[in-house]
């Protein structure tokens, strides 16, 4: 538990960052590199290992708030708060594609996944999605190597007109569903606290799970069926699915605005405005 390396850029603010994926081989030690996205609409990737800076782009004219790795980590996604969303190359520093099909309302969420070849009939071996603050889900299927992106299914989900005492609406979250393929997780402002689970083979919402509150964070295990998610309320849910037995954490002292399951499953940390928790999960 001690600072390990630390990087400063000054005079801007960092609104996101994502770990380069680990490359699938059984020999050699890979340098460990981070992606960053700042105010300023600049992303830096940054050598852990050497403990340097290796590349400045600036996809965006607006400051960046989401950013992702592509799932072989050769293409860097990024959204800003204008909506747009960057396919950028970090072995060349260039931008190769630029989608404004969110345009107007800032990304919240960008998240890759590795699919199958003959899955949903579309060609690439990558899906990812993009959810902006309006409630909106696209979902594509790529092949970055061919220059090939095709949306492969539009999700916008309803809200009441005016909410009543919320001092600003809740975040809009998705992610790829570990243990379904081919089914997302969606939470976020709607008509209902809940957890909606679309699949995108029926096209339709498979699945719902009701919340206590609306949810500021989301994060699903990549190792076991559980999925957490946080609350304004300074309160941290367990979900185990499909049985839905839920357990519920206090600890924080205000909203529990991240969550993250470790690799492994194992470990779970979430975040506050002034708190950082480590959670170990045990048994099944």
């Amino acid at each position: 538990m001690e600072l390990v390396v630390q990087f400063q850029v000054l005079n801007q603010s960092c609104q996101c960052l994502a770990w380069k994926p680990r490359p699938i081989v059984a020999w050699g030690a890979e340098s460990q590199h981070v992606v960053a996205g700042y105010s300023d609409g600049t992303i830096r990737v940054f050598s852990i290992s050497r403990t340097e800076m290796e590349l400045k782009m600036h996809p965006h004219a607006v400051a960046l708030t989401a950013i992702a790795y592509s799932t072989d980590g050769e293409m860097i996604l990024s959204g800003g708060k204008d909506g747009l969303v960057a396919v950028s190359s970090p072995r060349t520093g260039m931008t190769i594609r630029v989608l404004a099909d969110h345009k107007g309302s800032p990304i919240t969420v960008l998240q890759c996944t590795r699919k199958q070849y003959r899955d949903f009939e579309v060609e690439g071996g990558e899906l990812w999605l993009a959810t902006s603050s309006d409630r909106r889900v696209s979902v594509w299927a790529s092949d970055w190597l061919k220059d090939k992106c095709e949306l492969l299914d539009w999700l916008s989900f309803p809200a009441p007109a005016g909410p009543e005492g919320l001092g600003s609406l809740p975040p809009s979250l998705a992610a790829f569903c570990p243990w379904e393929p081919g089914t997302l997780v969606y939470v976020g402002f709607g008509v209902q606290k809940e957890v909606l689970f679309y699949s995108l083979r029926k096209k339709q919402v498979v699945e719902k799970i009701s919340l206590p509150y609306f949810a500021t964070s989301l994060s699903l295990s990549p190792a076991a069926r559980f999925m957490a998610v946080g609350f304004g309320e300074r309160l941290l849910r367990l979900l185990s699915c499909p049985s839905r037995d839920a357990q519920d954490y206090a600890g924080h002292d205000d909203a529990v605005h991240l969550c993250r399951f470790a690799p492994s499953g194992r470990r779970l940390l979430t975040a506050s405005h002034s708190a950082v928790l480590v959670w170990e999960l045990t048994g099944g």
